[in-house]
């Protein structure tokens, strides 16, 4: 079954509102499919007025800024330590903003939301 954003068939009072029309394509939504740790994988979405936007699933590498030096360089992703949004994310390896992760240079922080943006923004801790 899909989920929509369509208004409901109840009223405030728990009363029918009556006949409503059945659901729209436009009122549908996708479902949340959190980003992974894993090698690299991603889907085309299609949105409103037939544009394409892609959608990271899973993926090992990030892009580490460093604040001394004022470079960015590329790091391998092993797993992730801690995720203040939710401690089963950590064990399942899924990646969010503000987690820690450890990588290939050490451990550092996701800073930018990494299911919108197809990439993952570190920062060295």
């Amino acid at each position: 079954m899909s989920k929509s954003t369509a208004s409901t068939l109840k009223k405030k009072g728990g009363g029918f509102k009556g006949k409503r029309k059945d659901k729209r394509k436009s009122e549908l939504v996708d479902l949340e499919v959190p980003l992974q740790i894993g090698e690299n994988a991603g889907r085309e979405i299609r949105t409103v007025g037939g544009h394409r936007k892609f959608r990271l699933l899973r993926t090992n590498v990030g892009n580490l800024f460093d604040s001394k030096s004022k470079t960015n360089s590329k790091v391998t992703l092993i797993k992730v330590i801690e995720n203040k949004s939710n401690r089963a994310y950590a064990r399942r390896n899924i990646i969010t903003k503000g987690c820690v992760i450890e990588t290939s240079a050490g451990n550092a922080v996701v800073v930018n939301r990494p299911g919108q943006d197809c990439q993952v923004s570190l920062r060295k801790i």
